[in-house]
């Protein structure tokens, strides 16, 4: 049975913002070794969810892991996202979907924003307090 991972985001009027996603989908399908890794946009930017299902269906899709890349479970992950889901199962009664988990909090996710930190601390020209580690 054919899977694919359908990135959804939420969409911006600034184009460079939604490039990023296609990145992160580029990045997510040579982890993974998905052949089909698609990107769609709630709002603002096209495809949108509904058109990114369609194109994972049109490459042979049988079911898809529908990711949330969004921070939280907000509004947008715990309403509007099954209400999209409940959509396209009316369109493709036979396909599999299941929604994942946003990125929610993660360690992995602390040490990027302490390495973006310590980009915007070298790039003021200001220096970190040192750490109890450092200290030590």
């Amino acid at each position: 049975m054919k899977t694919a991972i359908l990135l959804m985001g939420h969409g911006s009027r600034v184009a460079a913002a939604n490039d990023a996603l296609h990145a992160i989908a580029a990045m997510v399908r040579e982890c993974t070794g998905f052949d089909i890794v698609e990107v769609s946009f709630r709002e603002q930017h096209a495809p949108n969810i509904q058109k990114g299902i369609d194109a994972c269906v049109a490459k042979g899709a049988q079911r898809i892991l529908l990711y949330p890349y969004f921070l939280f479970a907000g509004a947008h992950v715990l309403e509007d996202l099954p209400e999209e889901m409940e959509a396209a199962a009316k369109r493709y009664p036979g396909l599999e979907m299941t929604l994942g988990e946003p990125l929610g909090v993660h360690p992995k996710l602390g040490e990027i924003v302490c390495e973006r930190i310590d980009q915007a601390l070298t790039q003021a020209g200001w220096q970190a307090p040192a750490t109890a580690a450092q200290a030590g």
